[in-house]
């Protein structure tokens, strides 16, 4: 059966268009199951199929969403009269939201998406949600139906950036309206059904003032960050998963002048520069006949074209490592990029290994000598058991002795122990050494403070 959809007044009818005309079935309980969240679910699904029925969806499209939230619940409370079902108002109201929510959102994903505090959204089975907050881990009471049910859901988002996923194409990266990036993969690659991530990016992009507050760093040392950022000092983030490396990344990147041309290139979008001068590049996967893939080596060319006066490059995993290297060496200096990686040695010998893949023969020691000119300092960023972000280590690049990058460590946290309340306990402290870069930045006309260099700020002592 197909319906139109009219808005009169404050009234939503639906009405059945075609040969066999006749009005919506009404009156009596559907069945459906007695036991309580099986006979929830169902419930929620018959209204949820009555109301597709009911709706045109390509008219209902160009309805401002307020409205036609509120005329959808009105056809929503009116079928759940049709059930006959004895709920109280709350219930209703409940089921009328979840049902919305189905409709114009991402279904039981809507309430966790509605809170700000939550950081990761992880649907391990339709039956098992976990979130992180405050960089902790804890179970939901949020389910899907089943696997069908969750299925839909990750089809949806993939389907509003034009992805898709099926059994050829079982993995896919996305995101949401709101920039949070979505990672799902299905069988028969996962074994017990769907599964998916989801890393919000709040819109509200993380402050110096807020990450002082927070003690992720010092003032002296975000003082020495952002000239070298100022001065065009090329910079490496380092950082295991969920450290972040791109909240950091975000968080150096106001400091770029505000007349300067920014390319950034992403596999999928997540950066939230703040300068008015940007252009955004993210990779495209090919389709099922392995055509029209585009990835951030084509991506890094074309920047290079295109008189950048800085290329961020969201994160670093492949041969894309040694177009980037050549872009840092060829006059693109103040260049950033993430890379994941435990330590800041450990970080570059993961460079090393990504240029290898580029299969030009180039030898170990040329490959080198191009990250110690590219790279002029890294930053390691780590998440403590605590759930706090810290800055880790901030290094500066030397050169290349005995064959391996020499780095020298300016600013370190050294870990002490544990609160009573399970709160790390530590300090950061400048190891004392003055950095090579000094001279750059004065040339540059910044100055910083010597005092810098020689602080010990604690944390929770």
């Amino acid at each position: 059966n197909r319906y139109r959809l009219h808005c009169t007044g404050s009234n939503l009818q639906g009405e059945q268009v075609g040969p066999n005309r006749h009005p919506p079935p009404r009156g009596g309980a559907l069945p459906i199951a007695t036991r309580g969240a099986d006979r929830y679910f169902e419930l929620k699904s018959q209204i949820h199929r009555k109301l597709i029925g009911v709706l045109n969806l390509e008219r209902a499209s160009s309805i401002p969403k307020d409205r036609i939230r509120a005329e959808i619940g009105r056809v929503v409370e009116r079928l759940l009269d049709e059930e006959r079902v004895p709920m109280t108002t709350a219930e209703q109201t409940k089921i009328v939201e979840e049902v919305l929510d189905e409709v114009l959102g991402l279904g039981p994903l809507e309430t966790l998406l509605k809170e700000p505090s939550i950081s990761d959204i992880l649907v391990n089975r339709y039956n098992k949600v976990f979130i992180e907050r405050n960089g902790k881990l804890s179970e939901t009471a949020v389910r899907f139906k089943d696997d069908a049910h969750l299925l839909h859901i990750i089809e949806k988002i993939v389907s509003q950036v034009g992805r898709r996923i099926d059994e050829a194409q079982p993995i896919v990266d996305a995101r949401l309206q709101d920039g949070s990036r979505v990672n799902a993969i299905i069988p028969p690659l996962a074994l017990d059904g769907p599964c998916l991530s989801i890393r919000r990016f709040g819109r509200h992009v993380i402050t110096q003032d807020e990450m002082v507050a927070y003690k992720t760093l010092t003032p002296g040392i975000l003082r020495f960050l952002s000239a070298c950022v100022q001065c065009k000092v090329t910079v490496l983030i380092s950082g295991g998963t969920g450290s972040g490396k791109t909240t950091m990344l975000n968080a150096l990147s106001r400091f770029i002048p505000e007349e300067e041309r920014i390319i950034t290139i992403e596999d999928t979008a997540e950066l939230q520069l703040q300068q008015r001068h940007v252009i955004k590049f993210e990779t495209r996967p090919p389709n099922l006949n392995k055509e029209g893939g585009i990835n951030q080596r084509i991506l890094l060319r074309t920047a290079l074209r295109m008189r950048p006066d800085r290329i961020i490059v969201g994160e670093c995993r492949g041969a894309e490592a040694l177009d980037m290297l050549q872009a840092m060496n060829t006059g693109v200096e103040g260049s950033m990029s993430t890379v994941h990686a435990n330590t800041p040695r450990d970080a570059f010998s993961r460079l090393e290994t990504m240029v290898m893949m580029a299969d030009l023969e180039i030898p170990t020691r040329v490959i080198l000598q191009q990250l110690a000119s590219a790279i002029k300092l890294v930053v390691q960023v780590s998440r403590l058991q605590d759930g706090t972000r810290k800055v880790l280590s901030v290094s500066e690049v030397l050169g290349v002795k005995d064959e391996k990058v020499d780095l020298q460590e300016i600013f370190t946290f050294e870990r002490i122990g544990v609160t009573d309340a399970g709160k790390v306990q530590g300090r950061f402290r400048a190891t004392g050494i003055t950095p090579r870069l000094l001279e750059r930045l004065r040339i540059s006309g910044v100055t910083v403070p010597p005092a810098i260099f020689e602080e010990v700020v604690p944390v929770n002592l």
